[in-house]
C-alpha cells in the first residue's frame, strides 16, 4: 500500500483504515516519523522530533549508545532486540515495556497531531526492538488529545514550546516549589536549548519536559522575552500548578495478556502511574 493518489488523507483517517484492515507493517509519515502496527494495533511510534527508546535507555544509564547499536545489529530485521536486552540482564521485562510505553506515547503526541501528511505503508516491516506493547488506534488518539488539553491547562500559550528555555535570574516572591524535573530543567537550561532539545540532552520524554516548561512559565520562572531575561512575565498566577497525585507502580502486563478490548483500561492505568512517576 503506497501513498494514495490525489490530496493526502488526514493521518487519523489513514490509521483508522489500517486498524480496520488489521494491517501489520510500518506507516511512514513524511520525514517526521514512523508508526509500527501489528494486526491493526500500534506497537511503537518513532518521531524524529522526540527522544526515542534508544535515547531513554541511554539516558537511564542502563546501556550506552554502543551497546544499543550492537543489540540492534544483532537483532537484525524482524528480530527482537528488546528480548535480547532482557535475556542479558540489561533491564527487566517490566522496564522494557514501560520504556516502550513512554517512548511511544511521547512520539505519538508530536507525530499524530491533527493534520494532513503524505504517508507510505510498508507491509511486514517491524521495529528492531520487537513487539512489547500494544495500543489501539482510537485510544492512542484520545490520549494525544488529553495531553494537549493538559498542556493548555498548565499554560495556555505555545510561545515557549519551540524557543530556548531561559530561566529568570531572580525568582518572583520569596520562594518557589519545584518538581524534580523542573529543577533539572532549570539547571540544564542555557538559553540556547529548546524544551525538546533539553529532553534529549537529559534523557527525558519530550512531552513531560514540555509540560514542565509550561508549568515553569505559569509560575513566572522563565523569561518570555529572550532579549530581556530579567524581565518577569506580565501575568503571574496566584498559585502554582498542583502536583500530580502519586500512585503506586504496578507490574506492567505482558503483551500476550492484553486483549484488544481491554487494552484501553490497562493503558490508562499505566498512564496514571507514568504521570505520578514523572512528578516525583
Amino acid at each position: 500500500m503506497g501513498t494514495r493518489p490525489g490530496s493526502a488523507p488526514a493521518l487519523d483517517t489513514v490509521l483508522a483504515g489500517l486498524a480496520q484492515d488489521e494491517a501489520t507493517g510500518s506507516l511512514r509519515v513524511g520525514k517526521e516519523g514512523t508508526v509500527y502496527l501489528v494486526r491493526g494495533r500500534v506497537s511503537y511510534v518513532d518521531c524524529a522530533a522526540t527522544p526515542g527508546v534508544e535515547d531513554l535507555l541511554g539516558g537511564s544509564g542502563r546501556i550506552d549508545a554502543a551497546g544499543i547499536r550492537h543489540a540492534r545489529q544483532e537483532a537484525g530485521p524482524g528480530g527482537d532486540g528488546g528480548a535480547l536486552l532482557v535475556s542479558r540482564g540489561v533491564l527487566s521485562r517490566g522496564e522494557l515495556e514501560f520504556c516502550v510505553l513512554s517512548a511511544t506515547l511521547d512520539a505519538a503526541f508530536f507525530l499524530l497531531a491533527p493534520r494532513t501528511l503524505r504517508t507510505r505503508f510498508r507491509a511486514g516491516d517491524a521495529h528492531w526492538l520487537g513487539v512489547h506493547w500494544f495500543f489501539d488506534v482510537p485510544g492512542l488518539l484520545r490520549e494525544c488529545a488529553r495531553r494537549r488539553a493538559r498542556l493548555e491547562r498548565a499554560w495556555p500559550s505555545a510561545e515557549l514550546d519551540a524557543r530556548p528555555v531561559t530561566p529568570l535570574r531572580r525568582i518572583p516572591g520569596t520562594h518557589a516549589l519545584l518538581t524534580r524535573l523542573q529543577w533539572e530543567l532549570l539547571l540544564a537550561a542555557d538559553s540556547t536549548a529548546t524544551p525538546v532539545e533539553l529532553a534529549r540532552r537529559l534523557g527525558h520524554p519530550a512531552y513531560s519536559t514540555l509540560l514542565a516548561v509550561r508549568e515553569l512559565a505559569a509560575a513566572g520562572l522563565l523569561a518570555r522575552d529572550q532579549a530581556e531575561p530579567d524581565e518577569q512575565p506580565d501575568e503571574q498566577p496566584d498559585e502554582q500548578p498542583d502536583e500530580q497525585p502519586a500512585a503506586l507502580p504496578t507490574r506492567t502486563p505482558r503483551p500476550a495478556a492484553v486483549p484488544v478490548a481491554g487494552a484501553v483500561t490497562d493503558v490508562n492505568l499505566l498512564l496514571r502511574v507514568r504521570d505520578a512517576l514523572e512528578a516525583l
